[in-house]
């Protein structure tokens, strides 16, 4: 049975224990809320001789790590699409992160390598093209077209610059 007194009790400490692993405010509250919100749904998994306070502490523990894994799987996708942000994820950059892996594991074999080459491994034009054995040229067409059908595939919908033509 919950005993609403004894986690009311405790949320000061939960707080504190999130706000010393996040070391922000806010993450520290949100973190609070999925832990007792993971908590209340499975609390029939609970065993009844065990310590409440122990197993919500865990339970914080294993959100906040569950979110630092989250966050650099997100890192890791943004750079590599040439994109950095240090922040967590907001729930729609996560799906739009998703959508994009999605999108990319899409594309065909020759377009995913040359995006893997240049986004990820950050060889440049010339390596890339040593390395396939193909000219620089080609790969810069190659390359530009890959980036569209991601963005097509992806759903970007986002307006492109105009290019400007230098005489």
């Amino acid at each position: 049975m919950i005993d609403d007194q004894q986690l009311r009790e405790l949320l000061p400490r939960l707080r504190r224990f999130a706000l010393s692993l996040s070391r922000q405010p806010a993450c520290a509250d949100d973190l609070v809320q999925a832990t007792l919100e993971r908590a209340l749904s499975r609390w029939g998994s609970k065993r009844a001789d065990s310590d409440l306070r122990a197993w919500l502490f865990s339970i914080l523990y294993r959100q906040f790590l569950d979110t630092q894994r989250r966050a650099k799987r997100h890192a890791r996708l943004l750079a590599l699409f040439g994109r950095e942000d240090a922040s967590a994820p907001s729930p729609e950059q996560h799906w739009e992160a998703h959508a994009t892996l999605q999108a990319f594991n899409q594309l065909p074999d020759e377009q995913r390598a040359l995006l893997l080459l240049v986004s990820v491994e950050g060889l440049s034009y010339q390596q890339t093209a040593d390395t396939l054995g193909i000219p620089i040229g080609t790969v810069m067409s190659r390359l530009s077209r890959a980036r569209q059908a991601l963005r097509d595939l992806s759903g970007d919908t986002r307006p492109r610059p105009a290019m400007r033509r230098l005489k």
